[in-house]
């Protein structure tokens, strides 16, 4: 099946999934905790991943150099999930999208090769450029001032780390989609581990409240389950640089989920943004693998 559906359709539901998850997350928030949300979105995850993907068997079977590279997408993906949703408890969702995917430039830029692929680049970076309003931003002062830039480093730290994680996913994906989730799901029984002192304790007050903790599970399903495995669909038929450059999807997906959810409405500024992120998208044309 994943094979007769194209890759661009296995990124358009990441996409989506890569935010909606997080915009439920958000609402989470004030009765959870931004670290407690974190740990339910890996909890969960893990979980679901165990029984599918069998992680001490993968563990088992890899050798020393797979073994570092799953530990290491396991701690990449708690910290980035962490600094994620402390960025999104600071700005609004299309913003931190926006820089999410500024730090995939180098990547996509790597691999463009052809002219049109340059102007397409060209096109969802002035797009981009348009969502982040960097005036609006620089104009603010004071307490408000301090709160972006808290804001903005968590923002910074998880798009540095999305980098990374688009490098690693890549890395795993290579045996093939399924070899690949099997990886993931060892990843995450690392990143489950690597984020219990950062998030537990506060995850622990939900435990009290059912409804909290199948919200929680419910985040950690539409966050890291069903876009990550997603990914891996699309990292194991296209090339890394393309994947990268598809990415630009995501501010143009975080402000139309931001509207739906979060009721974050967006200035005329930011929907030519979405527009322009959207046509670059379209005029992109991958290499081939």
């Amino acid at each position: 099946m994943s094979e007769a559906v194209p890759p661009h359709a296995w990124f358009g539901v990441s996409a989506v999934f890569h935010y909606l998850g997080p915009a439920f997350a958000v609402l989470l928030f004030p009765v959870v905790g931004v670290l407690g949300v974190a740990w339910f979105r890996i909890a969960s995850a893990a979980l679901v991943f165990a029984p599918i993907t069998k992680p001490w068997r993968t563990f088992k079977n890899s050798t020393n150099r797979e073994r570092v590279l799953l530990l290491a997408l396991g701690g990449c993906l708690a910290v980035m999930n962490s600094s994620f949703y402390l960025a999104l408890d600071r700005l609004p969702i299309a913003l931190v999208a926006a820089i999410e995917f500024v730090g995939t430039i180098g990547i996509a830029l790597w691999g463009l090769r052809t002219g049109r692929n340059y102007l397409a680049f060209a096109v969802a970076i002035f797009g981009v450029a348009l969502l982040i309003d960097v005036p609006s931003l620089l104009a603010a002062d004071g307490e408000a001032l301090t709160s972006d830039l808290l804001g903005l480093f968590w923002a910074v730290l998880n798009g540095s780390l999305f980098v990374l994680y688009v490098i690693l996913g890549h890395k795993i994906s290579e045996g093939g989609a399924s070899g690949g989730v099997e990886r993931l799901g060892a990843a995450m029984t690392a990143a489950f581990i690597f984020v219990m002192p950062i998030g537990f304790l506060q995850a622990l007050e939900a435990f009290g409240a059912p409804l909290l903790v199948l919200a929680g599970i419910g985040v950690g399903i539409c966050s890291s389950v069903i876009p990550y495995v997603c990914d891996q669909l699309a990292m194991s038929r296209l090339p890394r640089a393309s994947f990268a450059f598809l990415l630009a999807l995501l501010p143009a997906t975080a402000t139309i989920i931001g509207v739906i959810v979060l009721r974050q409405i967006p200035s005329a500024i930011d929907v030519i943004g979405v527009v322009l992120v959207m046509v670059g998208v379209a005029v992109h044309k991958p290499a081939p693998i």
